[in-house]
């Protein structure tokens, strides 16, 4: 067949071009990822709701303003100090030995933490672990007791700041004796004067606020009232609306282990948790926006904090095969009840775990049962993992082969609770987003491993003169680098007394603008028109 030159070099033209643009549009499109169960496959953009079903009282700290002598909650670190000898009471070696009153400065082994039994009756933990107690025959008091009971129960009777007392459940007070020992046989009642029985009390610390501390500060009955109403008006279905309206698909909620045995959970926890998530699962369906549920909290507490529901600041979970049984429990209660549920995305194992306490040889075996357990139930939600806290690589979990279908790696990007970041300007914040967390991103997203999750972040700082606009560059640098993390982002968090770690209080008051985030859909549609272009211009020609 004869062929004009000329349209023959045009038709080349137009299709070499059309070429180029479908392949343009593939590339655009092939590093793009989408995550099953979201509307255009787009990924998370998620708000966590926290504070809500687990407690934090930083978050809202007035849910502790009813509680007697809250300033002694359990966890409290306190000093002893006699005012006879001006001498410290210590346990040797942090426990496990005999207690002295022969201190003149205060360290580790002379601060104990309270376990509260009463507004005015405590038991006193050593550092290394070990609990006061009295044999009762010689009077002698020493760190030996592995777990309290009545011989560790004292009665704290205070005057005033500092002044207290401290009488055994028998009615014998303790002193100091003039040999720098610690005894339980003072003569009579002392007076508030200066005499062996007396002693001023330092807190150290009441940095503690979780539900073990409202709950056991208030006592069963109050504590209930007042979770029913925290848990009823903190988050509603009016939350939901906004958050649909701004955009987000997907929200986070932090469970406590305790869940899984409402409505009578172990004391001293209070019901009622889990028809608060029923809801939020309900609420969540009408605004077509999906759950992940958080074990926030496990059983012992996975890294001492407060948000895990530390009665004290010691991380018990890995250190009890029944506490990781029992947390392997919760994963299996709470896949079964939400499984088939539309609104369920993802279950994450466990929150932050310590890296100083929690051991790979624990937490990847505890993942993998996890795992295995959700898969047990569908074959299609999220399993999600989550970076250890402190020093860890999270290219650890990457090599651990913890599942192969639909797994997430979730990290927790702060610009804070590091000495790094305490004289940051706000350039230097935002260039640390674009030249640390940008590279890293997208050397995990590169690799061949799980998905990766911002589980949290937050537009605060350590800035101290942050302007509007410096807020909102932080902001916009932060989700520039966060939209590209394979399976998205949740914000740190919805509600919050301090302004700017509030998602609502940033939208309404423009500090954090959201704008529109690339989704895969958009750009399958335009490799679509590629294609189309392509195919069109073949056949102008043939």
């Amino acid at each position: 067949m004869f062929v004009h030159k000329p349209s023959f070099l045009m038709g080349l033209v137009f299709t070499k071009w059309a070429c180029v643009f479908l392949l343009c549009c593939c590339l655009i499109t092939s590093g793009v990822y989408s995550v099953e169960g979201l509307h255009g496959g787009s990924k998370v953009r998620g708000v966590n709701l926290g504070g809500w079903l687990v407690i934090e009282g930083w978050i809202k700290p007035s849910l502790f303003d009813g509680i007697a002598n809250g300033d002694m909650l359990d966890g409290a670190e306190v000093q002893f100090k006699s005012v006879t000898s001006l001498k410290y009471v210590s346990a040797e070696n942090g426990g496990g030995m005999n207690v002295t009153v022969d201190r003149d400065v205060p360290s580790s082994w002379e601060t104990f933490r309270l376990w509260r039994v009463s507004e005015s009756e405590f038991q006193f933990r050593t550092s290394e672990g070990q609990f006061l107690t009295c044999d009762g025959g010689g009077h002698f008091v020493s760190a030996t007791a592995k777990s309290p009971s009545t011989s560790e129960t004292y009665e704290i009777e205070r005057s005033g700041k500092s002044r207290i007392h401290l009488k055994m459940k028998g009615g014998a007070y303790l002193q100091a004796t003039t040999d720098d020992q610690l005894t339980a046989n003072y003569p009579g009642t002392p007076g508030w004067d200066d005499n062996a029985a007396t002693f001023e009390m330092t807190i150290v610390s009441n940095s503690l606020h979780g539900d073990y501390q409202l709950a056991n500060g208030y006592g069963h009955n109050r504590a209930k009232d007042v979770l029913r109403r925290h848990r009823n008006n903190f988050i509603t279905i009016e939350d939901f609306k906004f958050l649909y309206k701004h955009g987000i698909n997907t929200v986070r909620i932090p469970v406590g282990w305790w869940i899984a045995f409402d409505p009578d959970p172990p004391g001293p926890y209070i019901g009622g948790s889990l028809e608060a998530l029923d809801n939020a699962f309900l609420w969540a369906q009408e605004y077509d926006i999906k759950c992940i549920i958080d074990l926030h909290a496990a059983p012992g507490s996975q890294n001492g904090m407060e948000h895990s529901a530390s009665r004290d600041g010691f991380t018990g979970w890995p250190t009890s095969a029944d506490y990781i049984s029992e947390s392997l429990h919760v994963i299996d209660f709470l896949v079964s009840r939400y499984a088939k549920h539309p609104s369920l995305l993802g279950i994450e194992l466990l929150n932050e775990p310590s890296a100083a306490s929690v051991s790979l040889d624990v937490l990847i075996p505890y993942y993998k049962q996890g795992y295995q357990i959700v898969r047990k139930y569908s074959s299609s939600a999220y399993v999600i993992i989550c970076q250890r806290i402190g020093v860890a690589d999270p290219m650890e979990l990457y090599q651990a082969n913890i599942g192969s279908h639909n797994l997430v790696l979730d990290l927790h990007f702060y610009n804070l609770f590091d000495p790094f970041f305490v004289n940051m300007s706000a350039v230097d914040n935002i260039q640390y987003i674009y030249k640390s967390r940008e590279g890293q991103l997208q050397a995990l997203n590169n690799s061949n491993g799980p998905l990766v999750l911002v589980g949290e972040w937050v537009n605060e700082w350590n800035v101290t003169s942050g302007s509007l606009k410096d807020y909102q560059d932080f902001g916009r640098a932060q989700l520039d680098v966060y939209n590209a993390a394979s399976f998205g982002w949740c914000y740190w968090t919805l509600k919050n007394d301090r302004e700017h770690w509030d998602f609502e209080w940033n939208i309404r008051n423009n500090y954090l603008q959201l704008g529109n985030s690339p989704s895969k859909r958009s750009l399958n549609i335009l490799g679509f028109l590629g294609l189309a272009f392509t195919w069109f211009c073949l056949l102008q020609f043939l």
